[in-house]
């Protein structure tokens, strides 16, 4: 890791703060960076418009025993990772070559979502429970890497 790494990984950290996630050991936040330059940033939230958890004061999957890294459709969050990647399509913005930091590894569904938007690299910090993303990264030759400040 360099120091570019350890700066967008601390940002990604940074953003993850404005996350409408109740659960405060979801706060998720992500950057899409190319060239050393911030393309767009996600956060982990209702969509717009949509009463988020935090509104709510409660977490719909804490409420129904929902396991993590399970049942993904059953969350008014959309991911970080989701966030990042629509705001880049919003703007009109290619995210082709680009590297992905986030806070947690990517799930499955946002490990598809970087492939096809053409992600090259991701970096991230902490682990989540889905091996079957990192396999889809692997076949993809997706360059993923767990964050190290070592």
């Amino acid at each position: 890791m360099n120091k570019w790494d350890k700066r967008f990984m601390e940002l990604s950290y940074n953003v993850a703060e404005w996350s409408s996630c109740f659960q405060l050991n979801r706060k998720i936040g992500a950057i899409i960076v190319k060239d050393k330059r911030i393309i767009t940033t996600g956060y982990n939230g209702a969509p717009s418009g949509i009463e988020s958890c935090k509104d709510k004061q409660e977490c719909m999957r804490r409420k129904m025993g929902i396991p993590s890294g399970t049942k993904h459709e059953l969350c008014f969050a959309v991911h970080a990772e989701q966030n990042a990647i629509i705001q880049a399509a919003k703007l009109g913005i290619s995210i082709e070559g680009a590297t992905l930091y986030c806070t947690h590894q990517p799930c499955v569904i946002c490990a598809k979502m970087i492939i096809n938007g053409g992600i090259v690299r991701v970096v991230y910090d902490q682990g989540y429970p889905d091996e079957f993303s990192l396999q889809l990264f692997n076949e993809a030759k997706i360059k993923v890497e767990k964050y190290s400040e070592l």
